[in-house]
């Protein structure tokens, strides 16, 4: 028999947290604290005394840490292995010098008020970690990631991320008749072991996923692209797990591996919803984590360790960061950014705990500091990069959010239509970003070096993937009209400073078209027939100039119906077609318009 009152209570939790979210959420980013504090108020709200809706905490913190797994392997989509290879300096050397001066300099406040060395040295290593749910939510949503202080976070975050088995090797090794089990064979075979499993994924993602992704994008459907997206995820970070890595580098390891694929961006959209949803469920789970009889009982040590972690930890990084040829502006904010405690001290905590280095009286205390340290970061990135940073930004900081040309122009769909408005552009000067629906498509035109992204226009997260939101204009090249105008749509509402160029099919369309307000519509085949016309006009026997007047005199004539028609015949509210009988045609013209003359010209 199905337990209702299970079943039940699950659904109560779920409105629980999703009307939280929803409440807090939207407050407060609408009074500029951004969505991540809104998230942990929300947890904080729902852990009220009396409320008593979730025993076990943990639980869903350790259920909702997937979605910083599917942070990562987004994060890994933006990143190819070039861009990458060129962060190492950061990576490597900045970052691991961060993890090694933050635990020096951390470990001072717990031996000051008293505790032992082994677990001052605890204290140290989780309290270096910082959370890379957080701060890469903070700079998504400030669209920082291609900022010098977002690429020298990211590059910290990942090193941090990286260094989580060593660290827990650490921990191992401090636990009592730890000798046997961690002899130099033993950790010999452990890296061997890492790096073949390492070596696996790279290797399938080098040679099986684009092939597999080709096949599921041509027979398949977008259910189970988002599947196969899901399973790749899961099966490398699972690889990770197996070999004691975290789950969290094997998905970053295949978001890298499938960064230069024609499916990136689909892949992006597919997960996008996701991510979302269990980093929410992540943040409410850190609210819901905090023991308010613990923080009360101890709120003196505590409001000290989360005073001494945020100070001492963010001039700390402030001063590598510099060392780093980083600018005063890089340093502070990539120190204020990364001055809390993660979700990765949490593992060591535990694990320090479950091995008898700490009591689990001080790994609850070193948790609420992490979580109060969360809690702080989204205040104080706000509060004070004002206070310490001069006014006037740096010349260099804008510049650094393009990357070139790409992006100024998006063209979406890559058709005989498309093709050609691409060649243009490119002959102009300008590098358009391609999109395009058609599998088939895609593959053929990387055969002939043109780089084409697979992805559905009508889906408005592929769009924002693409970079529409950076875009100066939007050509919508696609088929048939119901796609184009749907695109049209989404792109009017969500990215108003892009022109919108669209490809009508018939004179229905167009008019349909300009009634949603696009700045220019050209149908696919009017040109070409008026082109057409014209030749048959002079192989009849008229001259070219005449053959021209005539052409010059059909644009003026359909150039005014369209006007007609659009006034009379079509609106928002009720589209009813209406043919205009033209009137007959001459061969010379009384009154002409400017374009009329300038597009019939050779």
């Amino acid at each position: 028999m199905e337990d209702h009152s299970t079943t039940s209570s699950f659904f109560v939790l779920a409105i629980a947290f999703l009307s939280a979210a929803i409440v807090f959420v939207p407050l407060f980013k609408r009074v500029g604290l951004g969505s991540v504090l809104g998230y942990l108020f929300a947890g904080m709200v729902l852990n009220l005394p009396g409320l008593d809706l979730v025993e076990h905490p943990e639980e869903i913190l350790h259920f909702a840490e997937f979605g910083v797994v599917l942070l990562l392997f987004l994060i890994g989509l933006e990143l190819n292995p070039s861009r990458l290879w060129a962060m190492r300096r950061d990576i490597f050397g900045l970052g691991a010098l961060q993890i090694v001066a933050c635990t020096a300099v951390l470990m001072l406040y717990p031996l000051i008020v008293g505790r032992p060395w082994t677990v001052s040295l605890v204290a140290g290593l989780g309290l270096a970690l910082s959370s890379t749910a957080l701060v890469m939510q903070i700079i998504e949503e400030r669209n920082a990631m291609r900022l010098p202080y977002g690429q020298k976070t990211f590059a910290v975050l990942l090193m941090q991320d990286i260094a989580i088995v060593p660290l827990l090797v650490i921990i191992t090794l401090l636990a009592p008749g730890a000798d046997d089990d961690m002899s130099p064979g033993n950790v010999a075979a452990s890296i061997a072991l890492a790096l073949a499993a390492v070596g696996v994924v790279i290797a399938i993602g080098q040679y099986a996923l684009n092939p597999i992704f080709r096949i599921l994008a041509r027979y398949g459907g977008s259910e189970i692209m988002t599947g196969a997206a899901l399973l790749v995820v899961i099966a490398a970070g699972t690889a990770m797990v197996s070999v004691g890595l975290s789950m969290a580098t094997g998905a970053f390891i295949a978001g890298v591996l499938l960064a230069e694929s024609n499916y990136r961006n689909e892949l992006e959209a597919d997960l996008e919803p996701f991510r979302g949803l269990l980093l929410g469920l992540f943040f409410i789970s850190v609210g819901l984590s905090i023991d308010l009889n613990l923080v009360y009982q101890n709120l003196g040590l505590i409001a000290g360790s989360v005073g001494s972690l945020l100070l001492l930890k963010g001039v700390v990084i402030y001063v590598l960061v510099r060392l780093f040829s980083g600018d005063h502006r890089t340093g502070v904010k990539s120190g204020i950014l990364l001055s809390q405690g993660g979700e990765f001290g949490f593992v060591l905590f535990t694990a320090a705990a479950m091995q008898g280095v700490v009591t689990a009286e001080d790994a609850s205390l070193m948790s609420v500091t992490v979580i109060l340290s969360m809690i702080s970061t989204p205040i104080l990135i706000r509060i004070l990069p004002p206070l310490l940073i001069p006014a006037a930004p740096t010349p260099q900081e804008p510049d650094e959010t393009f990357d070139g040309a790409d992006g100024e122009v998006l063209i979406i769909g890559f058709g005989r239509f498309g093709q050609l408005v691409s060649q243009m552009l490119l002959a102009g000067g300008y590098v358009p970003t391609l999109l395009d629906a058609d599998p088939d498509r895609v593959r053929e035109a990387q055969r002939f070096g043109t780089r084409v992204y697979y992805g559905d226009g009508t889906r408005l997260d592929v769009l924002r993937a693409a970079g529409a939101e950076r875009c100066k204009l939007i050509a919508v090249c696609t088929t048939p009209a119901d796609v184009t105008t749907r695109i049209v749509d989404h792109v009017h509402k969500a990215f108003p400073q892009a022109q919108i160029f669209a490809r009508s099919y018939d004179r229905r369309h167009a008019l349909l078209l300009a009634d949603h307000q696009v700045d220019y519509e050209r149908r696919e085949t009017f040109d070409s027939a008026l082109r057409f016309g014209r030749d048959a006009l002079v192989s009849l026997g008229m001259t070219a100039n005449e053959a021209k007047e005539s052409e010059i005199t059909v644009r003026r004539r359909d150039r005014e119906r369209m006007e007609y028609q659009r006034i009379e015949g079509i609106t928002e509210g009720h589209r009813k077609w209406k043919e205009v009988t033209p009137e007959p045609l001459t061969k010379r013209v009384d009154a002409e318009h400017p374009d009329d003359r300038a597009e019939a010209a050779e």
